[in-house]
């Protein structure tokens, strides 16, 4: 008896696979002019042939009205490496449905998240979609409703990052918004809630999508931003640098690197003014005492009165928090108190220790500050300081006066070293405003007042308007020659690197948002 031998089909079917393999990677239309396609940005954005997709033949939900069902659904979905260190990335795909969020496109985003969050990996999300499918009805709404749970889920576990590099507008802004940092592209990116035609129809108000939520006003006005990149490839870039200084996860510690010396040729015991209105470049200070000069400076542009930045110090992240005397003399104001108490709370969720530099005359007073809810929203600050469990090291370098001195790292709110330069000024107040309210009727009664008033000035300069009666206190650790700072610093973080400070039962703090 003969037995006929069926047909092998493997090949046909690997070759099949193939072919399917090959539509679902295939450009669905053609994309904006001078623009990477998504899944060129994603081969930019990771080490090569690191990327491992998934839901590569999930197909965009039927609805009925006989419209094509794209592979992916317009997102493309995966993991990959950073310089060997694994990281889940999602890319919307504007040539497919405009890179708008349908049922697929949401679950598979959803579920990407979930992933990162079981591997405890950064999620890094490539923004260039329009909003909700229309066509698909509530589903897609539900499913940014639940992206933002996720965001929530993953906020203070993994670093989350967003790179908006086209439209990102209506329910999709809120995302960007949750996650820790949002790059985007000067003269490309585009954030915000409702668009120039809807605003001029509603309102009567005149427009352009650049003015309202472009790269550079989305960084330097609302603060929505946190990285201005030229291009897309230097956004990628941003991406990678900033994921440099970050631990996986906020069970893992901070990367170390082989330690770098600061640059040599900063003379640090003569960058202090003489005079007290007198303004300098904080960060001439900060690189003098960072490993090798080097800050990744966040939210530059927006509230220039303080400076935020990661660094290294012997090798290891750190977060600087500093005073800025070149802009309104360092000033406190609302926008500075937000932008300094979010990156405060974002160290601290990710065990990098905080190095504080204050320079500052207190918060800013007047009609507009008040109006604008600046106790509430100066004290989210002084909440944020006091809430963080990392390392605090914090140099007073010149004026520290009245709520400033409190806010800017105070061993008050909870740092644990304190040093001084012996041109810091640490009272309620300037000696000018202080002689004023103290020694008014004294003044008044003077045949020369203004001989006077200088030697009172003088003489509060010289007792209040010194680090030492804060050191005599000890509120002050030390006060240190300019020229030690770094050897300094070094040596607190050292004895600080096992520090524990465990906080009482709680199911969260009510920050005064």
């Amino acid at each position: 008896m003969t037995t006929t031998r069926l047909p092998d089909r493997t090949a046909d079917r690997v070759l099949a696979l193939e072919a399917r393999r090959a539509q679902a990677v295939a450009g669905n239309g053609p994309r904006r002019r001078g623009k990477f396609s998504a899944r060129e940005r994603i081969d930019l954005l990771l080490d090569p042939g690191s990327f491992t997709e998934t839901g590569l033949f999930v197909r965009a939900r039927p609805t009925g009205d006989g419209a094509r069902r794209p592979y992916g659904d317009g997102v493309i979905t995966g993991c990959g490496t950073i310089d060997g260190r694994a990281v889940c990335v999602f890319a919307q795909d504007s040539t497919v449905f405009g890179g708008s969020m349908g049922e697929a496109f949401g679950e598979k985003t959803v579920a990407l998240m979930d992933l990162a969050l079981r591997t405890g990996c950064p999620v890094i999300g490539l923004n260039d979609g329009g909003g909700a499918r229309i066509q698909e009805g509530v589903v897609s709404l539900a499913l940014y409703a639940e992206l933002v749970r996720r965001n929530v889920q993953a906020s203070g576990v993994i670093p989350q990052i967003s790179v908006v590099l086209g439209p990102c507008a209506g329910g999709a802004a809120y995302s960007p918004a949750i996650t820790d940092f949002t790059v985007m592209v000067d003269g490309a990116s585009h954030m915000f809630v409702t668009g120039p035609d809807v605003i001029e129809a509603v309102t009567g108000e005149r427009t352009s999508a650049e003015e309202l939520g472009g790269a550079r006003t989305s960084n330097s006005l609302n603060g929505n931003a946190h990285f201005l990149a030229a291009d897309e490839a230097e956004a990628l870039d941003t991406v990678r640098e900033l994921l440099s200084y970050l631990p996986a996860n906020n069970l893992e510690r901070p990367p170390q690197y082989a330690p770098l010396p600061p640059p040599a040729d900063v003379p640090l015991d003569e960058i202090v003014p003489d005079r007290l209105g007198q303004a300098y470049d904080m960060r001439d200070i900060l690189r003098a005492v960072v490993d090798d000069g080097e800050l990744l400076e966040v939210q530059e542009l927006f509230a220039p009165n303080i400076i935020c930045a990661l660094a290294l110090v012997e090798g290891a992240p750190v977060g600087v928090v500093a005073n800025q005397p070149s802009h309104a003399a360092g000033v406190l104001d609302i926008d500075a108190s937000e932008k300094a108490a979010r990156f405060v709370r974002f160290c601290d969720a990710f065990g990098i220790p905080l190095l504080t530099f204050a320079d500052v005359p207190g918060y800013l007073s007047g009609v507009r500050q008040e109006q604008a809810g600046i106790i509430r929203r100066g004290a989210k600050l002084l909440y944020a300081y006091a809430e963080a469990t990392v390392p605090k090291v914090t140099v007073v370098v010149r004026k520290a006066y009245g709520g400033g001195y409190a806010v800017m790292g105070s061993k008050h709110l909870g740092a644990d070293i304190n040093l001084a330069w012996p041109t810091a000024r640490i009272a309620v107040m300037g000696a000018e405003g202080a002689v004023g309210v103290l020694h008014r009727r004294e003044l008044a009664a003077a045949e020369d007042p203004e001989a006077l008033r200088a030697q009172l000035v003088d003489a509060y300069e010289s007792t209040h308007g010194t680090p030492y009666i804060a050191a005599e206190r000890g509120y002050v650790d030390a006060v240190i020659a300019p020229r030690d700072t770094r050897d300094h610093i070094c040596r607190a973080l050292r004895a600080l690197r096992g520090k524990r400070s465990p906080m009482p039962e709680r199911r969260h703090g009510n920050i005064p948002l």
